[in-house]
């Protein structure tokens, strides 16, 4: 086998995969050889074009759209990936929004929105086609965390939530499927840049995250991709239930001074979080 093409012939879905991570995920699964179904909840044009570059590299590729905070909409995407592959091999469930809002501002809304969309939903449709991987004796599931789930930062309880649900879901399902040949892992991304920052943060610079990073700079989603790739390949097959931490050194650091108190500036969430 191209040792490049570590994945050939797999089949595998990718959620929230129109832009940023998700979209270099795909595009990196496609370069190892795998038929990809994307996954997008607004607009279409990112993975659509992710469609054009997987089907050039010569493989087969199609894009559903589906609002996760829906779990029929949920049922439907399984649905169509199953019949559009023929069956799942692989499943990365990177599908989710982000909020920054003090704790006592945070309405209920707010918080059912973001478990719903990154919880409830890769929960779901995990359940729905770890049942076709079962029915080819095996597969692997790559969820995607974040280091908010084992870092604290100010406005992030919500969101903080929802990726250490992953972590701890993650861990258990793991021992669940792991019998059956599945296994599961997670992958929590530190600083990445894409384009929600730009959309967030007026006058983003991406250069400036770097004096805050050990590694001197900012990743990017092609750093991420190369690590869910892995975690899905054989060569990973005695790595079960764990999350990797992909962040340039940030959790290793061990940061004094009182920035915690200090409000943050810039606001995600805009567009996606109702009253954002």
């Amino acid at each position: 086998m191209n040792p490049s093409r570590k994945l050939a012939g797999k089949r595998a879905a990718v959620t929230g995969s129109g832009t940023g991570i998700g979209r270099e995920i795909a595009l990196e699964l496609a370069r190892q050889g795998v038929d990809v179904v994307l996954h997008y909840s607004h607009s279409g044009e990112g993975a659509g074009k992710a469609v054009e570059a997987i089907e050039a590299l010569g493989h087969r590729a199609a894009a559903f759209p589906a609002d996760f905070r829906k779990l029929d909409e949920v049922e439907r995407f399984a649905g169509e990936a199953l019949a559009f592959l023929g069956g799942i091999d692989c499943l990365v469930n990177n599908a989710g929004i982000t909020m920054n809002l003090p704790f006592e501002r945070v309405t209920a809304e707010q918080f059912d929105t973001l478990y719903q969309v990154n919880v409830r939903a890769p929960f779901f449709l995990t359940q729905r086609l770890a049942r076709s991987m079962k029915e080819r004796g095996g597969g692997a599931v790559c969820n995607l965390a974040s280091i908010h789930g084992f870092e604290g930062m100010q406005e992030h309880s919500a969101y903080a939530g929802t990726k250490g649900a992953i972590i701890a879901w993650t861990r258990s399902l793991a021992i669940e499927l792991a019998p059956a040949g599945i296994r599961v892992n997670a992958v929590a991304p530190g600083a990445v840049v894409v384009e929600n920052y730009y959309k967030a943060i007026p006058g983003f610079d991406a250069g400036a995250l770097g004096p805050n990073i050990p590694a001197g700079f900012a990743g990017e989603p092609l750093d991420i991709a190369r690590v869910v790739a892995f975690l899905l390949s054989e060569e990973a097959r005695y790595i079960i239930g764990q999350t990797l931490i992909v962040d340039g050194g940030t959790t290793s650091w061990m940061p004094f001074g009182d920035g915690f108190r200090q409000p943050l500036h810039n606001r995600f969430g805009r567009g996606y979080v109702p009253g954002i």
